[in-house]
């Protein structure tokens, strides 16, 4: 399986500063150099209705103001964004939380901490389903 080019653009929503560079470091290490930051699901979603650049989101759950599912089911009921790669990066491997969001429509999940094969591989198969789903 084949990453996505690293010229993606991808948007980190989190309400941790240092998650948000966590996050971009792991995903930096992997290649990828273009990133948009938020720091809670409101801003994210304002930021994916004003860059239609954007091509991938990685979200926390819990989050102030809108949760990282809110943030989903927002973009997923977007005409526009609904077809986004979502990869939900949560604490808690609470496997009604994962039910849920599987439900809500997000492409992938990773439980904290995580590292960056673990990151690949997520990116990996997000995007396999995603280049499958375009050819259909």
């Amino acid at each position: 399986m084949a990453l996505p080019p690293p010229s993606i653009n991808i948007l980190i929503v989190d309400d941790f500063k240092t998650m948000r560079k966590i996050v971009q470091t792991v995903l930096k290490q992997l290649g990828y150099v273009n990133f948009r930051e938020a720091e809670n699901g409101e801003e994210g979603f304002q930021l994916l209705k004003t860059h239609p650049d954007i091509d991938f989101v990685v979200s926390d759950w819990n989050m102030p103001k809108m949760t990282g599912l809110e943030l989903l089911q927002a973009v997923r009921a977007d005409a526009q964004l609904k077809h986004l790669p979502f990869l939900m990066v949560t604490a808690e491997a609470d496997k009604a939380n994962i039910v849920a969001a599987v439900q809500a429509g997000v492409s992938n999940y990773i439980v904290k901490p995580f590292n960056p094969a673990t990151m690949k591989d997520k990116l990996e198969r997000i995007f396999a389903n995603y280049e499958a789903k375009k050819v259909a």
